[in-house]
């Protein structure tokens, strides 16, 4: 593993298109532009719609189409690795999309995809969500090398379920792009993402949304750079942004020499 500077864009993304690829654009020129070489978008940024069939109706097929013309033509021209959030893409089932992570190499060229595979639902006084209606999960846990470094992938609700990510072992870097409600951010966000971070004695990369949305939602935000101490290396609570930090190869290499951990699993 090599030291790499990176970068999480936090975005509160609306349900016109158009405004959230212009939004996405600005914030990667500008993580770029403070010397990212990996830049790690959101969830859901291209739409927060009215309505959860909203991004079924702007669903792409893969390969082709505005949003991932937009992630590869901006990761060649400012020859960056951009982690490109999620995006709806179509599946088998009309009805419903694939949330997916596509993953950009400095030449535009695609690295890597995975198709979100843990599915939210939650209800609460004020509040209901069922991905499931919408969305048709992903199969094939994901396997990404770049730069000579291993990253687990995982969106979202993923983060929950810690043997999702052991099964991705070995890695140094976790990339995790989400919209976490208020509610249940609030509740285990931090919590989760700092779990994440040790038991794995790894970096984590969290792409979050955060705010007041358009369609009336809120999400947590506090978008993360963790180390595999556990410690919180760059935060940002609410409203768009960027936040940095280089994730740092002989610190990683003594936490887990000094607590072996890793070495010591039996399961």
């Amino acid at each position: 593993m090599q030291n790499v500077k990176v970068a999480i864009v936090q975005m509160v993304s609306g349900t016109q298109v158009a405004e959230n690829v212009c939004t996405m654009q600005r914030l990667v020129q500008q993580a770029a532009a403070e010397g990212a070489e990996w830049v790690v978008l959101p969830e859901y940024w291209p739409i927060m719609g009215k309505d959860e069939t909203d991004k079924v109706a702007i669903a792409e097929v893969f390969g082709d189409g505005q949003l991932q013309t937009a992630l590869k033509t901006l990761a060649a021209e400012l020859g960056i690795i951009l982690f490109g959030g999620t995006i709806p893409l179509q599946s088998t089932d009309k009805t419903k999309i694939f949330n997916t992570m596509l993953v950009y190499g400095r030449s535009g060229e695609l690295l890597g995809f995975y198709h979100k595979m843990h599915l939210f639902g939650y209800t609460g006084a004020n509040e209901c969500y069922a991905e499931a209606d919408t969305i048709l999960r992903g199969m094939d846990v994901p396997e990404l090398r770049i730069d000579n470094i291993a990253v687990a992938q995982g969106i979202c609700y993923d983060l929950r379920f810690p043997e999702f990510f052991r099964a991705q072992l070995p890695f140094e870097v976790l990339v995790l792009p989400a919209a976490f409600t208020y509610t249940t951010g609030k509740a285990h966000w931090n919590t989760l993402l700092t779990a994440r971070a040790i038991e794995n004695q790894c970096y984590v990369l969290a792409s979050a949304q955060g705010g007041q949305h358009q369609n009336g939602r809120r999400t947590y935000g506090h978008s993360m750079i963790i180390n595999p101490w556990g410690e919180i290396l760059a935060s940002l609570p609410e409203g768009e942004g960027v936040i940095c930090a280089e994730l740092d190869t002989e610190f990683l290499q003594s936490v887990r020499s000094k607590l072996p951990a890793l070495q010591h699993r039996l399961l």
